[in-house]
């Protein structure tokens, strides 16, 4: 079965692709099918998520996954939560995974709560009006380094501290990363409610 994933982002694409593919489906990015960005006007990943599926399956008439993804840190109340890929942008950089990084660091120079958490929802629907979608959340919970460590992955992963492995995601091996990732635990809850609902 063909699924469209409302991304264009290839780390994302990649990660869930690898996680999808026992399921015997397959994910096409929805650039590959000329499909543009859906607006994301909400302040929940839910929301963004859902109508960001709705946007992919109107688009292609097959069904949809979309991934929306961010950092909470607790010492900012949860942000940048929804607007973690444009972080930068409101300390005057350019939008950037690195320049992310540096925004945070900065942002977070003098704060001793370095406790965050890395939160993906997915959210799959079969058509545009599918009433009962499907929702898995994953979530991991680390702390904030005071220097990036490792060059693997992408985002915040070379500051994100996972005590359990006593690295940053970006120093963990790939296959290690994904199956512990808040992403990949979320494609693992989708892929169980999938294997339920849908196949």
């Amino acid at each position: 079965m063909k699924i469209v994933l409302a991304s264009n982002n290839l780390g994302k694409l990649a990660e869930l692709r690898a996680l999808f593919v026992p399921l015997g489906f397959e994910l096409v990015a929805q650039g590959d099918l000329g499909i543009p960005e859906a607006a994301e006007p909400f302040h929940t990943f839910v929301e963004n998520a859902l109508a960001k599926a709705r946007h992919a399956a109107a688009h292609s008439g097959l069904p949809a996954v979309a991934d929306d993804a961010g950092l909470c840190v607790d010492a900012f109340g949860g942000l940048p939560g929804v607007d973690t890929a444009h972080y930068a942008m409101q300390f005057g950089y350019a939008k950037g995974d690195d320049n992310n990084v540096l925004a945070l660091l900065e942002q977070m120079q003098g704060v001793e709560n370095r406790r965050a958490a890395l939160v993906s929802t997915l959210v799959a629907v079969r058509s545009p009006q599918d009433p009962e979608p499907l929702i898995a959340v994953g979530r991991v919970v680390g702390e904030i380094t005071r220097e990036p460590l490792g060059s693997q992955g992408f985002g915040f992963d070379p500051v994100m501290y996972i005590p359990e492995f006593g690295q940053t995601f970006a120093q963990l091996p790939a296959d290690v990363k994904n199956a512990h990732s808040h992403r990949g635990r979320a494609a693992k809850a989708m892929v169980a409610l999938m294997r339920e609902r849908w196949v």
